[in-house]
């Protein structure tokens, strides 16, 4: 059994917001030509969160509020089995796949999120923020049926020891037909976002990035021709100036608009093994090197890419690499269910290794 939980007092996070160790998740949509859509995303922590992957059979026995010592929630049965990456060797998966294609993934959204307080009047219908993923992989086929379902639960917050507060996660959602939204829960209550743009990150709100590319209606992939200013002819100084003022640092803004370039701009890809190829190849832009961003109350701590995924929603493959485990591995969830008995954990990381291929070059 997996114990998981929800509610009506609220918790805001700016506090932690402003001294959070993590805010650099970026994700990305494709879409094959043969119809399959890829959801694909990076998961940065200053810290290693222990991440392995987790995979939960049909027919699990699932308990809300894990992390609540005072009180449990309700049980559930699993309807669909799921895979995905767990954390902090807990069960429960912040990003996967189940067997009806659809995708889950929990980005950080601290400073914005506001959830409620569990209490015995509502604990029978609460489902904590960190634990969404296995109440909509467990639960659901496809995007609609989680939101006609999110006015049945409360969400609410747990606290979470390892980083001093609830998780302020905001939730990314596709499914095999294609539709992809963002759920939020912020002061103003549940907002669910069509993801029109093809990109996720962290905060502000959804609503707020696709505002802001509004300062980005420029970018384009062509490059720019030569102009003339007056009498003299100005030729641009080589390739790439159709992107020409695209931001590059890591806030989340920024990575926003770059996710919406990269992802929009793709080449076609003609088979969903072409599509999970070029989400790796994107999302290799995000990669965030240790030491690159730091905070000044915790100068000993930077954010850096612990792994990143991406989701055959059509043939329910859920494909990963970590930062030690540079190469791509996969769970094919559909076979990796079958015959379980209950929930599996297998190791997320396999080691660095490299290929000498020196005795290549002696070969005939």
């Amino acid at each position: 059994m997996l114990k998981t939980a929800l509610p009506v007092f609220w918790i805001f996070l700016v506090a932690f917001g402003f001294h959070s160790p993590v805010l650099a998740c970026t994700g990305i949509i494709l879409k094959s030509e043969d119809g399959i859509t890829v959801p694909a995303r990076t998961m940065e922590f200053s810290f290693d969160i222990h991440s392995n992957i987790l995979v939960v059979p049909p027919g699990t026995k699932i308990t809300t509020l894990v992390l609540d010592e005072e009180r449990e929630g309700f049980t559930y049965t699993a309807k669909y089995g799921f895979a995905g990456a767990n954390g902090l060797d807990k069960p429960i998966v912040f990003d996967g796949v189940n067997t009806a294609g659809l995708y889950y993934g929990a980005f950080y959204f601290a400073g914005h999120a506001v959830f409620g307080e569990v209490n015995d009047q509502n604990r029978d219908r609460a489902v904590s923020s960190e634990e969404m993923g296995n109440w909509i992989l467990g639960q659901f086929a496809s995007v609609d049926e989680v939101i006609a379902a999110l006015d049945t639960i409360e969400v609410v917050g747990s606290f979470v020891e390892e980083i001093q507060s609830v998780a302020p996660f905001h939730y990314a959602l596709s499914d095999a037909s294609g539709k992809s939204v963002v759920v939020e829960y912020t002061a103003s209550g549940l907002a669910v976002h069509e993801n029109s743009v093809n990109a996720v990150t962290n905060t502000p709100t959804y609503d707020w990035h696709l505002t802001n590319l509004r300062n980005y209606v420029g970018l384009t992939p062509f490059n720019k021709e030569t102009i003339e200013v007056g009498s003299l002819k100005i030729t641009p100084f080589g390739e790439g100036t159709g992107m020409i003022g695209l931001p590059g640092d890591m806030s989340s803004p920024t990575r926003f608009v770059r996710a919406v370039a990269f992802a929009n701009t793709s080449l076609p890809s003609p088979t969903v093994d072409d599509a999970i190829f070029k989400a790796f190849h994107i999302l290799n832009v995000f990669d965030i090197p240790k030491g690159a961003i730091r905070n000044p109350a915790h100068q000993n701590l930077a954010d850096y890419t612990l792994w990143t995924s991406a989701a055959d929603t059509g043939n329910r493959v859920y494909y990963y690499k970590t930062y030690q485990t540079q190469a791509v591995e996969s769970i094919d969830v559909e076979k990796a269910v079958q015959g379980l008995s209950g929930p599996k954990v297998i190791t997320m990381e396999s080691g660095f290794q490299v290929r000498d291929r020196t005795a290549d070059v002696k070969s005939d």
